[in-house]
């Protein structure tokens, strides 16, 4: 296939990206795969620890998205070996390790959700069990030759526990040697990771052109804030927009983010082209409401389509906007009980308002918990339902139930 010019292609693949390293390596790898019509290996690996993908996940899949339309190879590595080491990377702790059932499941929910950024057709996808379970106790042995424990400890995680008197468990320094592995299996031409991920992907290098390799280049993408402005992306930290969000969620949950990310956010997550980005970014900077508008439709058309962007724009104005509660909302019948009452926390779970208890207190200590407009501030409070239902139970400023009572009155 005719490959697009190389200045085209470089446009469109530095957007948004930290670092590249080496940058004119990548130059010369792109004019090389004109010159011989052979497209580059572009690899990613995923982490199958987390297989819930928020918009966080999308800036480096839509990274690969653009090498894929470009016609390069895109691989997917799904550490389903390696989840069984648990990642390192930013953890001041050792993570919990994984079963390979527990990772393969995780890797083929991960797939499924990344492929609603990636072309599926021209994605390949391989679990690097194939070859690092394949390893003998001799093959470790001499991967482990190629780092020395110092080197291990100039990587900022390890440094900072080993500094702090923090375990770190042996097995954690090969996580990084056998992610390091994958791309000397495939022969790599690139490799894509967030910036946390650069020991990683730099040791990547070290151990290809031990095997004779032309190393990899590796890109590193940004960490993107979650809706607080502040921490990176993350469910844990109730801060995350996932793509498989509701389109009422998405669109709410895009509306509160700051708006100094609002630029930030449509560079790294939509398929705005990169020559308007210039004129979004004044735009945002002079009119911030409407364009967070703008962007949040944007997101919810990518994922849900334009059809469904319209319900959730309308849905945000009614409920939000205008503070109005909406006409159609789930009817959600209280688990059955010993007792009529029912604990508040377990009743927004069970509805799914919240995803846990805990996330259920700290909504209701920052006062987002209304029942029939009156809000709750006690997190311990138990519901008579017979005697209280019907009633609409709101969470947040989008979430909404309305409870009914059982047809036999429990």
């Amino acid at each position: 296939m005719a490959f697009p010019p190389v200045d085209e292609q470089l446009t469109v693949l530095r957007r948004g990206v930290e670092e590249i390293i080496p940058e004119d390596d990548l130059a010369d790898k792109l004019q090389a795969s004109r010159e011989t019509d052979t497209p580059l290996v572009v690899k990613l690996g995923c982490d199958p620890s987390r297989p819930d993908l928020h918009l966080g996940h999308t800036v480096v899949l839509r990274k690969l998205r653009q090498f894929q339309d470009f016609g390069h190879r895109a691989i997917l590595i799904v550490g389903d070996f390696t989840g069984m080491i648990g990642d390192p990377s930013g953890r001041s702790k050792t993570r919990p390790q994984l079963t390979l059932e527990e990772t393969r499941e995780h890797g083929q929910t991960y797939y499924d959700q990344a492929t609603r950024v990636l072309d599926a057709e021209k994605t390949e996808i391989r679990y690097n069990s194939a070859w690092l379970d394949e390893m003998t106790f001799s093959d470790v042995i001499e991967l482990a030759a190629q780092q020395t424990v110092a080197q291990m400890l100039k990587r900022d995680d390890f440094k900072q526990r080993y500094e702090a008197g923090q375990p770190i468990s042996v097995h954690e320094f090969l996580y990084p040697l056998a992610q390091a592995q994958d791309s000397v299996q495939i022969e790599a031409d690139v490799e894509l990771g967030g910036t946390d991920q650069r020991f990683n992907l730099l040791l990547a290098r070290h151990l290809q052109e031990a095997e004779g390799q032309a190393p990899q280049v590796c890109m590193m993408l940004p960490l993107l804030e979650g809706t607080d402005g502040t921490d990176k992306m993350s469910k844990s930290l109730d801060n995350a927009i996932g793509i498989t969000d509701a389109p009422e969620d998405m669109y709410g949950k895009t509306m509160s983010v700051p708006d100094a990310l609002i630029y930030r956010y449509v560079e790294l997550v939509t398929d705005l082209p990169t020559e308007q980005l210039p004129k979004i970014k004044q735009f945002a900077e002079a009119n911030p409401r409407d364009a967070k508008a703008q962007l949040a439709r944007r997101i919810v058309t990518m994922y849900h389509g334009e059809e469904a962007a319209d319900a959730a724009e309308q849905h945000f104005e009614r409920t939000v906007v205008q503070g109005d509660v909406p006409d159609e909302m789930p009817e959600v019948v209280p688990e059955p009980s010993e007792g009529d009452e029912v604990g508040l926390l377990n009743l927004m779970r069970h509805a799914g308002l919240t995803d846990s208890n805990s996330e259920g207190r700290r909504m209701i200590e920052q006062g987002a918990v209304a029942i029939d407009d009156e809000k709750v501030t006690d997190t311990g409070r138990f519901i008579d339902v017979p005697a209280e239902a019907p009633f609409v139970l709101r969470v947040g400023k989008r979430r909404f139930a309305r409870i009914v009572p059982s047809e036999n009155g429990q």
